[in-house]
Parts: C-alpha cells; sequence; structure tokens
C-alpha cells in the first residue's frame, strides 16, 4: 500500500490547483458571467431560464421584440453577446454583480424607444438586461399613488389606472409601448415620481431613502440608466375630470395655416392650465396636385365642449374649432385618441404588444423656442420642408405650471422662458448604408436650417428625443469629461454638473455607461 508523504501531498494539490487556474484562464469572461450569475440566482428560478444567446432559436425575437427602429433591428446592426431577461430581483443584481467582476458593459431596456438605440445597440461587446418581466402595476387609489414596476409600459399603467378609477390618471407620453422604467427618469413625468427603487453599481437595493436625495434627484431627469438599474416607481396620481374633451384640426396653407401658426405661438403657453394644443407639421399633397404643409392642431381639455368653446373663441378665434372637430370621451379614451386609435377603440388596445419590429427607419432631434418665429421666417421652413419632404415636426408648448417649477428642482432645466419644444422626424423605408447616410444626413442640414429661431448658447435638447449628433461619450474614460458637456449642457443645462457629481460617488468607475451616459468627474 502506497504512503502519501507530505510532498507529495503538496504536489497532487498544486497540480490540481494548476488545472483550475488554467481552466479558469481558459474561460471566457462570457462563461463566467453566465457561471457568476448562475450562482446568484435562486434554485426555484435557475438563470438559465432568463439567458439568451446567438445559439437561441428565439435569440432574435427577444432582441426585436422591443426594438422601435429599424435603423437597429437591420441585419448589420450590432448584437448584443446576451440578453438577459430577468424574472426576480436577484437576476437583476447578478447581472450587475458578474458583469462588473468580468469586465462586460451591459445596456438597460424597458421599452426599447431609445430614438438612438442606445439601450439596445453598442459599438463594443455587451450584454442587454430586458426589464420587461417586470411589469406589475399596483394602484391604490385611497392614497392616490402607484407603484409601477420598470418594464410595466404606459398603456398597462393607463389601463390599470382606469380600472380603479375614472378621475385619476398620470401625466406621460402618448406612446403606449414605452417602458416606464427609463421614460419616467427623464422629461416632465419626474414631477409626479414621489419613490424609487433602484439596483446599484453593488448590486444593492436601494429606495429613497436609502439612495439619498441626492441619487433620487438624480434618476428624476438625468436618466436613471448611468446611475443604476431601475426596478420600479412609485408615482403621484393627478385628478381629471370624468370627461375630456379632445379634438384635431388641419390647415393647409392654402387654408391660412401660417397665420394661424403664428398664432399658435403667441396664446399656447398662456392657455388655462386645462387646455393643451400641440401642432404637427408634415409635407402633403395640395388639392392642386402640388407639395403643400399640412399642420393638425391637436388639442386635450379636462372639461366638456361647452366649456372649451367660449374659452377658444376668445383666445384663438383663429383655429376656427367645429364642434365637429371634437369628442367628449372619459380620460383613458383620450390616451388611445393621442396614439393615433380611432374614437371607440376597446380601452383593452392599451395592453397590445407589436408581434412584428418596426419595418421603418428615423432619425429624431430637437430645439426649444424662446421667442415667437416670424411670419416670413415660417414661410422660409415650410419651402424647406417642401423640399425636402422627408422631415415633420412636432411643436409641444410650455408654460403653465411649468413655469412656477425651478429649473433646478429636478434634472430636466427646461422650465420658465420657453414658448414649445421642437422634435424633428425624418423616416425612412429603405434599407442600406446609402439610404440611412442619406437621410440623416437631410435630418442634420434641417436641423443646422432651424439654428436662427431656436435657443442658443447652448443649443438647449430634449433628453427623450436622444440624438447622438449633439455630442457622444467614448469609451476612454481620460477624455469623457472633455467631450460630455457637449451634449450634457444641452440636456441639462448647469444641472449637468451636479450629474456628474453625483455620478462619482454613487458609480466612481462608471461602470453604468453608455454613448450619453452621465461621466462621473475625473478622478
Amino acid at each position: 500500500m502506497d504512503t502519501i508523504t507530505p510532498l507529495s501531498f503538496v504536489l497532487s494539490t498544486l497540480t490540481i490547483l494548476q488545472y483550475v487556474l488554467q481552466a479558469i484562464s481558459d474561460s471566457s469572461p462570457l462563461d463566467n458571467f453566465f457561471q457568476c450569475l448562475s450562482n446568484h440566482s435562486p434554485p426555484s428560478s435557475p438563470a438559465s431560464n432568463a439567458i439568451y444567446t446567438p445559439k437561441n432559436s428565439s435569440f432574435l425575437s427577444i432582441l426585436h421584440m422591443h426594438t422601435h427602429n429599424h435603423r437597429f433591428s437591420n441585419p448589420n446592426a450590432s448584437k448584443p453577446l446576451a440578453i438577459v431577461t430577468p424574472i426576480h430581483v436577484p437576476h437583476v443584481q447578478g447581472t450587475v454583480i458578474c458583469a462588473k467582476n468580468n469586465g462586460l458593459q451591459i445596456r438597460i431596456r424597458s421599452g426599447g424607444h431609445d430614438c438612438e438605440g442606445l439601450s439596445y445597440v453598442s459599438d463594443v461587446p455587451f450584454i442587454i438586461l430586458d426589464m420587461f418581466h417586470f411589469g406589475a402595476v399596483d394602484v391604490d387609489i385611497a392614497s392616490g399613488t402607484t407603484w409601477v414596476q420598470a418594464g410595466a409600459t404606459l398603456g398597462q399603467l393607463y389601463y390599470q389606472i382606469a380600472k380603479k378609477s375614472k378621475i385619476h390618471a398620470f401625466p406621460a407620453g402618448v406612446c403606449p409601448t414605452l417602458g416606464t422604467g427609463g421614460h419616467f427618469s427623464y422629461g416632465l413625468s419626474v414631477d409626479n415620481i414621489i419613490d424609487a427603487k433602484l439596483v446599484d453599481v453593488n448590486g444593492e437595493i436601494l429606495d429613497r431613502k436609502s439612495m439619498g436625495e441626492d441619487l433620487f434627484w438624480a434618476i428624476r431627469g438625468g436618466g436613471g440608466a448611468s446611475f443604476g438599474v431601475i426596478l420600479s416607481w412609485k408615482i403621484q396620481l393627478v385628478h381629471v375630470t370624468p370627461k375630456v374633451t379632445v379634438f384635431k384640426v388641419r390647415r393647409t396653407l392654402e387654408k391660412g395655416a401660417t397665420d394661424v401658426v403664428y398664432k399658435w405661438q403667441l396664446i399656447a403657453t398662456k392657455l388655462q392650465e386645462d387646455l393643451f394644443i400641440r401642432t404637427m407639421f408634415e409635407v402633403v399633397n395640395s388639392t392642386q396636385n402640388k407639395k403643400t404643409i399640412q399642420v393638425t392642431f391637436i388639442g386635450l381639455f379636462l372639461g366638456k365642449i361647452n366649456d372649451l368653446f367660449p374659452l377658444l373663441n376668445e383666445t384663438f378665434p383663429e383655429l376656427a374649432l367645429l364642434r365637429s372637430d371634437c369628442s367628449e370621451i372619459p380620460w383613458i379614451n383620450s390616451t388611445l385618441y393621442w396614439a393615433n386609435y380611432p374614437i371607440g377603440t376597446p380601452i383593452e388596445s392599451l395592453l397590445d404588444v407589436p408581434k412584428e419590429p418596426i419595418s421603418y427607419s428615423f432619425k429624431t432631434m430637437s430645439d426649444y423656442v424662446k421667442n415667437p418665429i416670424p411670419k416670413t421666417s415660417l414661410e422660409s421652413i415650410w419651402e424647406f420642408m417642401i423640399k425636402i419632404e422627408c422631415v415633420r415636426m412636432e411643436w409641444n408648448p410650455y408654460g403653465g405650471k411649468m413655469d412656477n417649477i425651478s429649473a433646478l428642482e429636478t434634472p430636466f432645466p427646461h422650465r420658465g422662458g420657453n414658448l414649445f419644444l421642437i422634435e424633428y422626424l425624418t423616416s425612412w423605408g429603405e434599407d442600406g448604408v446609402e439610404a440611412r447616410n442619406h437621410y440623416l444626413e437631410i435630418s442634420r442640414l434641417f436641423y443646422e436650417f432651424m439654428a436662427p429661431y431656436v435657443s442658443n448658447s447652448p443649443r438647449e435638447a430634449f433628453l427623450n428625443y436622444r440624438d447622438l449628433d449633439i455630442g457622444v461619450n467614448h469609451q476612454s474614460s481620460a477624455t469623457i469629461m472633455d467631450i460630455a458637456p457637449s451634449f450634457g449642457r444641452k440636456y441639462f443645462r448647469a444641472n449637468f454638473e451636479r450629474l456628474v457629481s453625483v455620478k462619482f460617488k454613487v458609480d466612481p468607475e462608471n461602470f453604468f455607461r453608455f454613448e450619453q451616459s452621465i461621466p462621473p468627474m475625473s478622478r
């Protein structure tokens, strides 16, 4: 019988250790990530049930289920190394911890409406953390509050509120498929957010109390994905009338649209707070079979038709609103109206999920207007729109209660002093790099054409309409602060520096980073 000497035992142990170290070194960061995530997942819900790789037959369908721009769903678009669709909170925590430990970047997606696709594309290897399974909506009418998980869509939120109350609502976007996780972290919805839960860079779950007021301030307008993974928001509901009035009025240049648009600029921010009128501009064929501009005025009034008409006759008679233009409907039905569903559409349509990815590509840009655009300049804008044809615009009025909120209250700074926000939307159906570059160049030409009529120093922009043309973070942390202010001050103005300071406190190594994330201040 052989005996084991101390020396042979040591040599045997070293040999085993060598094999283990060799096995680890032969494993890729992605393999190590999968093993790490498995270790962080509960036995009752293994991580394998939440992971999709290119080897899975359903990988592309999961990837494109929430891809809302064909620019990023075509075969040449970048693809992730894997998609994690967490079912339980430990899957989220594990994804953060394991990606950080293995040097992998993540992209966080809730609804996929990011206009530049930054929640699901990148120019570096990455993993998508797709939150669509986190769709719970807990409405408490007694307190007038709701907890809504990050993967719930606006349509789901609106629907669940309406099931509990006809006089409660929440002011947010018009696209029912927007995910609340990202959408509620910028824009005007932040004014009614009162708590949140997120996973931080260390995998810890924080709420408003434990994260502190600085971080809570930052995620309500600064974009949550720069600071952590939003799990859920607690929102304050608002009261609405049992019936609201909606209307659409269309005018072409031949029917005096320029005069009506000019008057709209003068009064849209001064209207009664219960009345909101957006204008939309597009190139159409006129009755003379030539191109013209059609302007659509779409409105929402928290009240009945009989109360609306005296108000508009006094302040905006140029609109020439007719009763046949108007409909009285419950507020929940107005969300469908604004999403271009016909009157009478069942509210269950708010729960619809697109079966196929969008078949057209688009590019958005934005501007803020602080002074009325003269009529002669409006005519020049119409002429340029007709010349290029493929650019549409939406003008959203500001004013009202926003004028009473300080620009420093939240990271969203675009409050008093703005007449309206412009969205430029360029869309196309052709595939290929040549077509893409052609339409992107048209988008940029129109943006430059509008420069004399909009804000400057800085030329401000709206984070919801993400635009990489105004600046991009490079992967090099040595240069990130040289570049970030180019877009940071356009989105956030003076609030950018405070966001950078918060970022340094909660994520100094810049794990949560992407092409337009908030960088930490220089180390």
